[in-house]
């Protein structure tokens, strides 16, 4: 097994910038396209995609964000603007393409890299189901860049990565763990106003821990064993 990226474009609004992505894709050399909800697709795609209408054609459309999402082992989000507050949570923290490029590196599994829409980029609920969070600096006045140019950024930086031994834990693995914590934090009490940021945080903490397997089914036991001893 070896390490798969796929690009995902949720609810793309102009065919130019799907076939622009499509022949950046293939630039360096990544095939796995998977559009949510996008426009229609016509000549003007086919012709920005140049020689890579394959990929175009091979596109996976799916109706909704979670169907991008429910088979991957790390979903990373991109996104134009940060926050610098440490109680601001949904934007950070941030990685570079670069600092990706490293956490990546010698791993195997699925990664899903989504970019938002082109006028209103990510709804907060989106955000919030990102594992990690990656953001191109840019220059201040005009840090907001067109998405195929996005993509080749963040695509030169993961072309040369080399996959290793280390797998990601599975999916489903990563869903029961979270659902876990949920329900030990509605054992003790949590206080409700609390629970979606310390969700998030734990999200965003594992993300960057990039866990497998095992180590999910070891953070589980624990969690069993401080359940059994509250009862």
């Amino acid at each position: 097994m070896k390490l798969q990226i796929k690009i995902v474009l949720v609810e793309p609004l102009y065919q130019g910038n799907v076939g622009s992505v499509a022949r950046v894709m293939k630039n360096f050399g990544f095939y796995e396209l998977v559009l949510v909800n996008p426009c229609k697709l016509k000549g003007e795609a086919r012709a920005m995609s140049s020689h890579a209408r394959e990929i175009l054609e091979n596109a996976k459309i799916i109706n909704t964000f979670n169907e991008a999402i429910n088979d991957v082992s790390l979903v990373v989000g991109t996104t134009g603007m940060t926050s610098s507050k440490d109680d601001e949570h949904i934007r950070t923290p941030a990685y570079t393409p670069s600092e990706l490029k490293n956490k990546l590196e010698g791993k195997n599994g699925t990664v899903a890299i989504l970019f938002g829409r082109e006028d209103n980029g990510f709804t907060n609920d989106e955000l919030k189901s990102c594992d990690m969070i990656i953001h191109i600096p840019a220059n201040d006045e005009y840090s907001v860049m067109n998405i195929s140019h996005s993509v080749a950024v963040i695509l030169y930086e993961l072309s040369s990565i080399q996959s290793g031994e280390k797998s990601l834990a599975e999916p489903f693995d990563m869903k029961l763990l979270y659902e876990h914590l949920k329900e030990l934090l509605e054992q003790i009490e949590y206080p409700a106003h609390k629970k979606d940021k310390t969700l998030l945080m734990f999200r965003r903490v594992f993300g960057r821990a990039q866990l497998t397997n095992r180590e999910v089914q070891t953070l589980r036991g624990v969690l069993r064993i401080i359940q059994r001893r509250m009862k």
